[in-house]
């Protein structure tokens, strides 16, 4: 009998020995008693001996032959992230799975399907067949040149699911199965890039080479390339330079060399453009892609396509930083200062961090690219640390960037919010067929209802914050808990009807604009109007098609879409982030306003954005205004040195909530007590309430770390972890977090 050590996903830092009669290796699923119940986990050892007495030692229940084992490449980035992050080995390897993976019932590795013209098919004389099934022919047209799987089919319409299933129904096509395996054989994984390497056999797939590159794209893509191992690009370039031309050149280098490309984004929303898009440069590659938005089965068997090695390249949000590559030669993280691609709760990991790490790891390049780097980022760049590539000017040689405007909203009209200077703009642009686009980062009709008579405030029962007025819902929402009621007829406290709404949300916008240009086609776009699934897919068409003039919307507007005809963008209500406690607030304003002015003129026509502020001359507007990223990262930088902040300072913070607010704080001064006593070179701070006190009926407060290297907090991290686990916490919800965005 052999003894394997197994991970399983409940809240102890440890494996747990169990025996197992048929040979098992390291990274195969198994069932396993644990307690009363049954519970997949993951072999990560394999040993002859064991510390515990036999008869407490209990055999594995069912050894799961349904998937490839995991590599040991992957468990070894998953084992680095629960030391770094402090979380349970456990936990952290399983959470990295699909959730089929984690389910005890049996799973299929799905063949991967591929289709050809059947013998009627091929006799058929193409242009007899109905002109008006258009896609029905332009797949059998694709299926005359060669076979094609799905997703290579993929790129001739979103309808070609329901198209080719009627073509099979009607004997045209069939379909057939091809035996894949991992392109690295059994043995694990490539260890060295295969970028640029000439012993690689070189692989032929469709390319379209529709846009020539310019100096500064060339100059990234051959630096890149010519990597001979793990390098960390950080490639700066202004909205609208062509950040995507050089991923695809970078993908047509990869996809020639026969390696797998993984690339990041912070958002669900930008996959199916970028999918769309990558699928039209590379109409014969097997791209997948992996978020939360895609159904448990699509989710599993797009994660087996990039294990068994078919699936060429891998697009995906945070969680996809951990999907199994065999054949791995380059990671693309997107607009990689974007706070998404931290995880807040669980193994609270950066994919953004997990990504380098896993690039140094496997020898292979990684680039990560934005119009306004993180300063962490930036910072490591100028250092040296990582290779700065920068495009400056936009791929368009006709394209500008746009003019920045602040109006003082002290010294205009204002029509709720919206300034008189900004809403004639508009109505040029509607008078010139353009669209226009009204930023404000709320939900909502209004953030607050409230009494004019004794001053009551839409306060929710169960958080430290307001609920917002949905008026097309009549409804009062807390956007922290989920608390909705009734908008009331007239005020709980004093009875008086007459209720206003203060300030803005992106429905009163809409409203404002609606009463002002009655004629005008406007489009609403945030969480609200995008719930159902194929929403913003139809809204996207529609602004593509000039089928809309005005565009009200959240920062989900603002980050890597291409809106030809919009020139004119106007931020409404950027202040309140000047006030933040949150050191990080005026990075996250300036990047929210570059990316959303980046929007403006990115064709032919020029662009002009309008800053709807009390502060004109504030240095992050100046700075705006001048396209100065530089100079603006230049002075927060410095700022931060003179405060000790990151990335100067390495930080942990530990969080704490609870019914009982004595409980909470009791918690936290023991776990700074136990904290001081270990005399590292770390600076503790006080404990305090977190910014929202209390969410949902829990008292919440932190306690934050800081240390001068990475290395010497990761150092008193290990030694506090066992007082802190010490520590009675049985009615609180606490969590480490390593390298914090949230304060």
């Amino acid at each position: 009998m052999s003894i394997v050590r197994v991970a399983l996903d409940i809240p102890l830092a440890t494996l747990f020995d169990y025996t197992v009669a048929e040979g098992v290796v390291v990274g195969q699923r198994v069932i396993v008693p644990f307690g009363k119940r049954q519970m997949v986990g993951v072999v990560m050892e394999c040993a002859t001996s064991t510390e515990l007495s036999a008869e407490r030692i209990k055999p594995v229940s069912q050894v799961l032959h349904d998937s490839a084992p995991l590599s040991k490449g992957l468990l070894d980035l998953l084992r680095f992230c629960s030391d770094y992050y402090r979380y349970p080995i456990g936990q952290t390897v399983l959470s990295a799975l699909p959730a089929r993976m984690r389910s005890d019932k049996p799973i299929t590795i799905k063949p991967v399907l591929s289709y050809r013209l059947s013998e009627s098919g091929a006799a058929l004389d193409l242009e007899s067949f109905s002109k008006r099934k258009v896609v029905q022919r332009r797949i059998l047209a694709k299926l005359t040149e060669e076979p094609c799987n799905l997703a290579q089919l993929k790129a001739l319409s979103a309808t070609v699911g329901a198209q080719l299933k009627a073509l099979i129904a009607g004997g045209w096509v069939e379909s057939y199965s091809e035996a894949h395996l991992p392109s690295t054989g059994s043995g694990g994984c490539p260890t060295k890039s295969s970028m640029g390497r000439a012993d690689k056999n070189i692989q032929t797939h469709t390319f379209d080479n529709a846009h020539t590159l310019t100096g500064e794209q060339q100059l990234a893509v051959d630096s890149i390339t010519q990597a001979g191992g793990y390098a960390c690009f950080l490639l700066h370039g202004i909205t609208g330079s062509g950040k995507t031309e050089v991923y695809v050149h970078l993908m047509h280098h990869v996809l020639q060399q026969g390696g797998q490309l993984l690339l990041l984004v912070p958002e669900i929303n930008l996959t199916p453009q970028l999918e769309h898009y990558f699928r039209s440069r590379f109409s014969d590659v097997n791209l997948v892609s992996l978020h939360s938005g895609l159904g448990e089965g699509e989710r599993l068997h797009n994660w087996q396509q990039a294990q068994l090695g078919v699936a060429q390249i891998v697009l995906g949000t945070r969680l996809s930083v951990f999907a199994e590559l065999p054949g791995l030669a380059l990671i693309i993280v997107d607009e990689e200062h974007d706070s998404s691609f931290k995880q807040q709760d669980g193994l609270r990991y950066s994919a953004r961090d997990v990504a380098i790490f896993r690039a140094s790891q496997r020898g292979v390049p990684i680039v990560l690219g934005s119009a306004t780097p993180a300063l962490e980022s930036y910072h490591n760049a100028q250092s040296g640390r990582y290779q700065m590539l920068k495009l400056t000017g936009r791929a368009l040689a006709e394209a500008r960037l746009p003019t920045v405007r602040c109006v003082n909203i002290n010294q205009t009209v204002m029509h709720h919010g919206i300034s008189e200077n900004l809403l004639r703009e508009v109505e040029l642009r509607i008078a010139r067929r353009e669209q226009s686009l009204l930023f404000i980062n709320r939900r909502g009709y209004a953030p607050v209802l409230m009494c004019t008579g004794c001053g009551w405030l839409s306060d929710c029962k169960h958080c430290a914050g307001k609920m917002v007025l949905h008026l097309k819902d009549q409804r009062l929402r807390c956007h922290h808990c989920g608390y909705q009621i009734r908008v009331p007829l007239a005020c709980p406290s004093c009875g008086n009807a007459d209720l206003h709404p203060v300030g803005s949300g992106t429905q009163r916008v809409e409203e404002v604009l609606q009463q002002r240009f009655p004629d005008a086609r406007i489009l609403r776009v945030d969480r609200d109007s995008t719930r159902n699934k194929r929403a913003w897919q139809t809204m996207r068409e529609q602004i593509h098609a000039n089928e809309v003039d005005i565009l009200v919307g959240t920062q989900m507007l603002a980050k890597g879409h291409d809106f030809p005809a919009l020139t004119l963008v106007g931020a409404l209500n950027p202040d309140s982030a000047l006030y933040s406690s949150d050191f990080r607030a005026a990075e996250k304003l300036f990047a929210q306003l570059v990316q959303v002015a980046g929007r403006a003129g990115r064709a032919e026509k020029s662009g002009e954005v309008l800053i709807q502020t009390a502060f004109p001359d504030h240095p992050l507007f100046r700075a705006l205004q001048t396209h100065d990223f530089e100079g603006w990262a230049a002075q927060q930088l410095a700022e931060r040195q003179m405060a000790g902040f990151p990335p100067f300072v390495y930080q942990a913070m530990l969080r704490a909530e609870g019914k009982i607010e004595a409980e909470v704080y009791a918690y936290l001064n023991s776990a700074r007590a136990a904290a001081k006593e270990l005399q590292h070179d770390v600076e503790i701070l006080g404990v305090v309430p977190a910014a929202l006190p209390r969410r949902a009926n829990h008292l919440r407060a932190q306690l934050l770390i800081q240390a001068t290297t990475r290395k010497g907090l990761q150092q008193f991290l290990r030694a506090w972890q066992p007082l802190l686990d010490a520590l009675p916490a049985a009615k609180l919800r606490c969590s480490l977090d390593i390298d914090p965005l949230e304060f």
